[in-house]
């Protein structure tokens, strides 16, 4: 009786030694499952805009990190596409920060994008065409000469108003949209805009790039421009309408984003022909 006893014990002693090493053996999730013990939460990433949420580590190849959520419901991270830093807007106001050389492959990106050099020539052929007489000249040496003036008042704006003045002052250069507010308070956004644009990190900031960029290159383009009064009333009404048509290019990149993603709004046709109507560079 003594050893049927004892066979049985040993027969059945390695069952809690075996559930043990196949319990250690199951993957995390299924060992919690079995027990009482809650899962640990992951964790969140910081801002979220839509179903985007921008992560809070950032790295020179991709500057803000996404993590998206995929079909399988787990988060995926990848980097933005390299075009949204070549976009003069973003559809939100969710920060992402540009470095100085991300400005200046910006400004660049927007002197020589072939939408903005075909704007600059189809202006200067119109002004030229409907003003014969004016300060650059009839025919195709007119046509050069307004176009050759216009690219470098276009360098000069995008190299303070894209690259130097919000390197040095941390402001993002590019507008930032509100396409879900109500028309008003975007109406009152592209407005606004002009005094108050979004620094690096996302806070509300003067818009230097805007209020020192017109002054400066007006008073640059005094010194080249032929055809211009340089004297002091004729320069700040020159300051005064360029403030004054500066919502001209927030309006249209604000309510017109099928175009704005293919042009470059900065540089719309009819907003040339209004600002040389206005400095008296054509006479309509």
């Amino acid at each position: 009786m003594v050893l049927l006893v004892s066979a049985l014990a040993v027969a059945l002693s390695p069952a809690p030694i075996l559930f043990a090493q196949s319990a250690a053996l199951l993957p995390p999730q299924e060992t919690a499952a079995s027990g009482s013990a809650p899962l640990p939460e992951a964790p969140q990433p910081v801002g979220t805009v839509a179903n985007t949420e921008i992560a809070s580590t950032a790295s020179p190849r991709c500057p803000a990190p996404v993590a998206q959520t995929g079909n399988s419901g787990q988060p995926t991270k990848s980097c933005p596409k390299r075009s949204n830093f070549f976009k003069r807007f973003l559809d939100s106001p969710v920060p992402v920060p540009l470095t100085p050389k991300q400005k200046a492959q910006l400004a660049i990106h927007n002197m020589t994008y072939w939408g903005n050099l075909l704007t600059v020539a189809g202006t200067a052929a119109f002004s030229v065409a409907i003003d014969s007489h004016s300060p650059y000249g009839p025919g195709f040496k007119g046509l050069g000469r307004d176009t050759g003036y216009s690219l470098l008042q276009d360098s000069s704006g995008e190299f303070f108003g894209t690259f130097l003045v919000p390197s040095l002052a941390g402001e993002d250069p590019r507008y930032h949209r509100m396409p879900h507010a109500s028309i008003r308070r975007r109406v009152v956004h592209t407005i606004a805009w002009i005094v108050i644009a979004q620094s690096d990190d996302g806070r509300p900031m003067p818009n230097y790039a805007t209020l020192l960029t017109n002054p400066i290159c007006t008073e640059i383009s005094n010194l080249y421009v032929p055809g211009l009064n340089t004297n002091g009333p004729s320069t700040a009404e020159r300051i005064g309408i360029g403030y004054a048509t500066e919502p001209i290019d927030n309006l249209i990149t604000e309510f017109v984003p099928d175009i704005a993603s293919h042009i470059h709004v900065h540089d719309i046709f009819v907003q040339r022909i209004i600002n040389k109507v206005a400095n008296g560079q054509i006479t309509p």
